[in-house]
């Protein structure tokens, strides 16, 4: 998970601090040492580490923070603003242009990710914002580009524009214009040549491009995983192009999150989007404050309760809460809400996103297996209708079949059966509890 390690350090940096009813100088420059020492092993720029903790002790010694009641959970305060503050202040929206199409320029190094990243992009506009982009094939010196973007073209359903590998990108760029106006495509997402390394000759061709096309948005794509580099090929590339804004990939990775933190102060450019896996839709906008809030433990309920909206069918969702009202929650239920639940990705993202998590009992460092999911669905699917609806007559014989059916043991069998028994009743107990209580209380992930 990102910022794992640094996360860790830093929660634990806090905890000795938050229920301090006194803080001193002493105890906020302790702090600050182990602070300076958890963002140098996360790759954080060195001078972006001595700004962020100059800036945030001024603050926490200030007479705010020492004559407040509770300046220890105040420090955490300060740590938590000037983080956001670092990784951008607040959320930077996509531009729009008055007179579309607006334009959207993606450059990066090879193996960065740009030519999926540019899939991604388009797919969150059409989902998110009703949007009809073009993606336009201007990487002719890897012929597998081309296709390589023609096939996600092809897997989103979306048309792309190519003219092959023997036309300049200049031309394919004022081409696409055109054809974009005259098809009434409201977004054009431009993917240019990758490059191994700053390359005099291609950043020269991209300043063309970015005159022909007038681009409203210059998008750099930079792999999370590269740390201090990505930051110096930011930089170069902001003074050559003027980048508009930095999409971070694999940010799901094991990465130690310092270009993330770095990015913004090196370039001024804000981080527009974080990828978070490999699917086409897990393109998601970077909000600084909610990863603040993730890095410091405070959980990042908005982003739950998102995710919760987009995959959750709210109709099913009243349905089923009837359902857990009156004990007739079964099998065939509990197999679609798993569905629903994983369709909002890996379960132990969602978890991270709890407050407090990586401090509840049983929760920390969690890894969720999937494996394991797939035998609880191949036992269900094991099952008869009759079973599903009725766990209470599946005897001996009927958890021996099951087994063999599913290709698990009966001990795993019975295991199931007896938490499916436990959750129905705490469910009773939970709708029970709120009834009345709390108007239109929602179960999580409903």
């Amino acid at each position: 998970m990102a910022f794992e390690g640094l996360a860790n350090r830093l929660q634990n940096t806090m905890a000795k601090i938050r229920g301090k009813g006194k803080v001193s100088e002493a105890d906020v420059k302790e702090m600050m040492r182990e602070v300076r020492l958890a963002l140098l092993e996360a790759d954080v720029n060195y001078k972006v580490v001595k700004d962020f903790i100059k800036k945030v002790s001024e603050r926490a010694v200030g007479q705010e923070v020492m004559k407040s009641l509770t300046p220890g959970q105040q420090v955490i305060k300060v740590v938590k603003e000037e983080l956001t503050e670092l990784m951008g202040g607040e959320q930077s929206k996509i531009a729009v242009s008055k007179r579309p199409p607006t334009v959207i320029l993606m450059a990066g190094l090879q193996g960065a990710g740009k030519t999926t990243t540019t899939g991604k992009l388009a797919n969150y506009l059409r989902k998110k914002h009703n949007r009809n982009p073009l993606l336009v094939a201007a990487d002719i010196y890897r012929p597998a580009a081309i296709k390589q973007l023609e096939t996600l073209g092809k897997q989103l359903g979306m048309p792309v524009f190519s003219l092959g590998d023997k036309v300049s990108p200049v031309e394919i760029a004022k081409q696409a214009l055109e054809y974009a106006k005259n098809e009434h495509h409201d977004y054009v997402l431009i993917d240019t040549a990758g490059r191994l390394h700053i390359d005099e000759n291609l950043m020269d061709e991209l300043k063309q491009v970015k005159e022909a096309a007038n681009p409203d948005e210059i998008f750099l794509v930079v792999d999370a995983m590269t740390g201090q580099d990505a930051v110096n090929v930011a930089k170069s590339f902001h003074d050559e192009l003027g980048i508009t804004g930095v999409i971070l990939t694999k940010l799901d990775g094991d990465t130690r999150g310092g270009a993330a933190l770095s990015i913004r102060a090196a370039t001024g450019a804000p981080i527009k989007f974080a990828g978070m896996g490999e699917k086409l839709d897990a393109l998601e906008p970077f909000h600084p404050e909610r990863m603040a809030s993730r890095i410091l433990g405070m959980g990042d309920v908005l982003t739950l309760i998102e995710k919760a909206q987009e995959n959750v069918d709210q109709e099913k969702a009243k349905q089923l809460e009837e359902k857990m009202r009156t004990m007739s929650f079964t099998f065939d239920d509990f197999l679609e809400q798993l569905e629903q639940v994983r369709n909002m990705g890996p379960l132990d993202e969602l978890i991270s996103m709890l407050p407090g998590a990586g401090k509840m009992k049983g929760l920390k460092n969690i890894q969720v297996d999937e494996k394991q999911l797939s035998h609880v669905e191949a036992i269900i699917r094991s099952m008869t209708k009759e079973e599903k609806e009725k766990p209470e007559i599946i005897n001996a014989s009927r958890r021996k079949r099951i087994a063999k059916g599913s290709g698990t043991s009966v001990q795993e069998v019975n295991r199931l059966l007896k938490q499916f028994e436990e959750m129905k009743k705490m469910m009773k107990q939970m709708t029970s509890m709120t009834k009345g209580k709390r108007k239109g209380f929602k179960f999580p992930f409903m």
